[in-house]
């Protein structure tokens, strides 16, 4: 995933700083992510789902409101109202650029201002929101003890996060005047719901109150444990894989034709966590795997290890073979299933990639089907004419080249 850092201008002049994920192929769609109250475009959960997105061919854009993160002017000045018409800056300045956004992606307070925000961007078709209120004041708890000063005095600093953050009497009344149910009713996007049961910030029935709210097509899913910032990276990414599955359905994602040499397309990896070995493995669009090695290694075991990959394209291509011919021969061969054993682990030859040791891959086939004797063991001939077999089998060139 490449990042841009880039500027626009917000609702009142300010400069918004932000971030845009780029895919590292075509480019298919656009995303727009609101961050949660008095937090910042950089929060762990944006940069996952971000990520997820960005390998899809969807790049996000993502923005500090003013007066927030890198951006400036003063946040004592904004309102829901503004964080709004942020919103509606950050989709005209993608727009500018030819990337008009077809997903919003609002987090907590982020998610009430893209449910008000959606109806007034034409190139919206999908939304998605994450522990967001149905009202907007309900963010009023987070300094509820500091309301009578505010009020008194017009403005008030108050503690939110570990840091001092000025809110204003402006910002109150702004936030206990918005109502969100009609404009949620009157959506007429594609909506997704996501939730934690246990958000001890915005209840769970927040959530419930959204999706009664709206009309089909609207879905609901759960986040399980999480809190409410999603600070846990096995949540980040559970969440990530459900909008990007999801909002598939509703953006229509047309890769290009594949490259000179690359008749099946291309397939591309992206670390997904530095800190560890999880890898993104994107084929176009619609092909997503997980890519790790197990605990034992330093890895976090979410996906299968490179010589996994390895085994399971041997064994895919062998059951597609036999498929093929048995089926152009009109044999009643019911059904497939193979085994594949690998004698070799893949982080140790990593740390070791001197030492040179013969592949040996063990295939178990399993054919069930009124077959008889002779048309088994040609199956079993044909099994070895599989591509993957063949490829494996013989030497194989890989040209490599740094990318600029």
């Amino acid at each position: 995933m490449a990042t841009e850092r880039v500027e626009f201008e917000g609702h009142a002049g300010d400069k918004l700083a932000a971030r845009l994920d780029l895919p590292e192929g075509p480019l298919l769609g656009t995303a727009l992510f609101a961050h949660c109250f008095t937090c910042s475009k950089d929060i762990p959960a944006a940069r996952r789902i971000a990520g997820r997105l960005a390998g899809m061919g969807i790049a996000v854009l993502r923005f500090d409101f003013t007066g927030l993160g890198h951006s400036s002017g003063e946040f004592e000045n904004t309102s829901f109202s503004s964080n709004v018409e942020d919103l509606v800056a950050a989709c005209k300045y993608l727009e500018k650029r030819g990337m008009a956004p077809g997903l919003l992606i609002g987090h907590s307070l982020g998610g009430a201002a893209i449910l008000k925000a959606a109806g007034r961007l034409d190139s919206v078709r999908a939304v998605a929101t994450l522990g967001a209120p149905f009202d907007p004041h309900h963010v009023l708890h987070n300094f509820s003890g500091a309301l009578d000063e505010i009020a008194e005095k017009g403005v008030a600093e108050v503690q939110l996060g570990g840091r001092p953050i000025r809110i204003s009497q402006d910002f109150v009344e702004d936030v206990c005047a918005e109502a969100l149910e009609r404009p949620i009713r009157e959506l007429k996007r594609a909506l997704l719901v996501m939730h934690a049961p246990g958000d001890r910030i915005v209840g769970i029935e927040n959530a419930a109150n959204i999706f009664k709210a709206a009309r089909h097509p609207k879905s609901f899913v759960t986040l399980d444990e999480a809190d409410h910032l999603i600070t846990n990276s096995d949540d980040a990414e559970y969440a990530a894989g459900v909008i990007a599955a999801w909002v598939g359905h509703y953006l229509k994602l047309s890769p290009p034709a594949p490259p000179i040499g690359a008749p099946e397309g291309v397939v591309r990896v992206s670390e997904a966590d530095p800190n560890g070995f999880l890898q993104d493995v994107n084929a176009g669009p619609n092909h997503h795997l997980l890519a790790d090695e197990p605990i034992a290694y330093g890895g976090t075991n979410k996906g299968l290890s490179p010589y996994g990959f390895l085994s399971a394209g041997l064994g895919a291509c062998t059951s597609m073979t036999i498929r093929m011919y048995a089926r152009r021969k009109n044999w009643p061969l019911g059904h497939v299933s193979v085994e594949v054993t690998h004698d070799k682990v893949h982080a140790q030859d990593a740390e070791n990639a001197a030492v040179q040791k013969v592949d040996v891959f063990k295939r178990k086939i399993c054919l069930t089907g009124d077959l008889t004797e002779d048309q088994r063991q040609r199956l079993m001939q044909i099994a070895d004419k599989c591509p993957v077999h063949r490829t494996l089998l013989h030497s194989s060139e890989i040209e490599t080249e740094l990318a600029e």
